[in-house]
């Protein structure tokens, strides 16, 4: 059972039931993280306005998705680890590339999350030296630390309020 009740569509304010709305039309139904987040505003406005701006990265779907998963693995949010297994397979990534993207396996960007995410940021040299000769430049370094740093929002919301689970288990 959730520590932080979720609101509803019937019981958000003013300011955050459009953003609930476009979510649901986005998705097709009003995930829990969404109506945890939007008790507080500012929370739902960040993470909307973060995750629309980083869909236009330069990785693809399936990398992204590689990094959420490794990212929500390592900071223990079955919540995250649901939702991004569907959308990581919607994406086209196996039920296999799945459990290696969870840790850190499936590519160098998976890799690269793991790693951020386990040494809170402190890379070692040969750890950025391994990410560059796998393709990673520093733009998409940069790219994977702000897919991480949104993911761990939600991670860490999720961990803190025992989120209700809604997606299907993949």
């Amino acid at each position: 059972m959730s520590r932080i009740a979720p609101l509803s569509l019937d019981t958000a304010t003013d300011a955050t039931r459009p953003s609930l709305e476009g979510v649901q039309k986005k998705i097709g139904f009003l995930p829990n993280l969404f109506t945890t987040l939007a008790k507080a505003p500012v929370a739902l406005d960040t993470y909307l306005q973060a995750s629309a701006i980083l869909g236009k990265t330069s990785l693809s779907a399936k990398e992204k998705e590689a990094v959420y998963l490794a990212t929500s693995q390592v900071n223990g949010c079955d919540y995250c680890l649901t939702a991004h297994s569907l959308f990581a397979s919607k994406a086209g990534l196996s039920a296999l590339e799945i459990g290696e993207a969870r840790h850190g396996r499936l590519n160098a960007f998976a890799a690269l999350a793991r790693e951020l995410t386990e040494t809170r940021g402190h890379l070692s040299d040969e750890q950025i030296a391994i990410a560059r000769a796998a393709g990673i430049d520093d733009k998409k370094i940069i790219e994977v630390i702000a897919l991480v740093a949104v993911q761990t929002l939600t991670n860490y919301l999720n961990n803190v309020a025992l989120t209700d689970i809604d997606f299907p288990a993949i």
